[in-house]
């Protein structure tokens, strides 16, 4: 999980790009005029804008590519005409595969794919060069899996039914609305829901937008019957062993104990802090049934 942003950071974000070639792996290098510098793609926040969508964004603006987050890589910070600067990165892979020629803009003159061993001779900053350390030294190619807790629901005791029926309340409306775009960002994958209207309501908007299919399991549902606790770790561990790209919705109660099944299917400890606030998610990136990075976000704080 990356570390909290300091006060008076300048934030952005970004990702290096990936693609599989015959010797194995190329990644992708900017070229900006500005700087006269080979980097990778990346670019400040939007006021408001979560780090996740401003990667996305800027690797659209700078290369015309649309990508998919893999793994978190590791934060760079460095000064920037005497302001920190704080860089988030993620492994990221172009949707489409080997990508159309490239166009220049008014950020970045030029885009190659380069082997990793060249790319990092002509990456022009020291902070870059340990970036692509990190995505060598791990699988580039990852599957995630994500734990997301409902949106926000008001208050159980103030809900005079059955409390499956309880829906979102307008906060959680909207952040169901923002967490389809966040979760897209992962691309799309399963759509695994508990069957409380809740829970169904926080991912209906990402299925919408993926195209998913909104999987109802009752064995996530808190408060009924056949949601045993050891059926639940042995389905979500179950799921982990697809390899699949999933999001599975479900409550405060259960997800941690899914949360650390899943992690020991993948022969790794669970995060010392498992519990999620409404609406906030975990993202197991996984390779060769393997943890290979975890990553939590709260999709109203960064």
């Amino acid at each position: 999980m990356a570390d909290a942003p300091g006060d008076g950071e300048a934030r952005a974000a970004g990702m290096l790009l990936w693609l599989p070639s015959a010797p194995g792996i190329d990644v992708g290098l900017v070229h900006r005029p500005r700087y006269d510098d080979w980097s990778f793609p990346k670019g400040k926040l939007d006021p408001g804008e979560h780090r996740l969508l401003a990667a996305v964004r800027e690797v659209a603006e700078e290369t015309g590519l649309r990508a998919v987050l893999g793994r978190p890589l590791p934060t760079a910070r460095y000064d920037r005409g005497g302001r920190l600067k704080r860089v988030d990165y993620w492994a990221g892979r172009p949707v489409a595969g080997r990508p159309v020629p490239f166009r220049a803009n008014s950020e970045v003159d030029a885009l190659e794919w380069l082997p990793v061993p060249v790319a990092r001779r002509r990456l022009s900053h020291p902070h870059d060069a340990m970036i692509l350390d990190e995505f060598a030294a791990g699988p580039a190619d990852t599957v995630p899996l994500i734990f997301l807790r409902h949106a926000s629901a008001g208050s159980k005791d103030a809900w005079p039914g059955d409390d499956t029926g309880r829906p979102l309340d307008a906060e959680g409306a909207a952040q169901a609305d923002l967490l389809a775009r966040l979760l897209s960002c992962y691309g799309s994958g399963r759509a695994i829901s508990s069957a409380a209207e809740r829970c169904v309501a926080t991912v209906r908007p990402y299925a919408a937008l993926t195209g998913a299919k909104l999987e109802i399991e009752p064995a996530f549902t808190v408060g009924l019957a056949e949601a045993a606790p050891a059926a639940q770790a042995a389905l979500a561990a179950s799921i982990v062993t697809q390899e699949q790209p999933t999001v599975i919705c479900a409550h405060r109660e259960n997800l941690p104990p899914m949360l650390a099944a899943a992690c020991a299917a993948l022969g790794a400890a669970p995060p010392g802090d498992a519990a999620l606030g409404k609406g906030e998610f975990w993202v197991l990136h996984t390779a060769g049934g393997r943890l290979a990075a975890a990553e939590r976000h709260d999709p109203n704080a960064e």
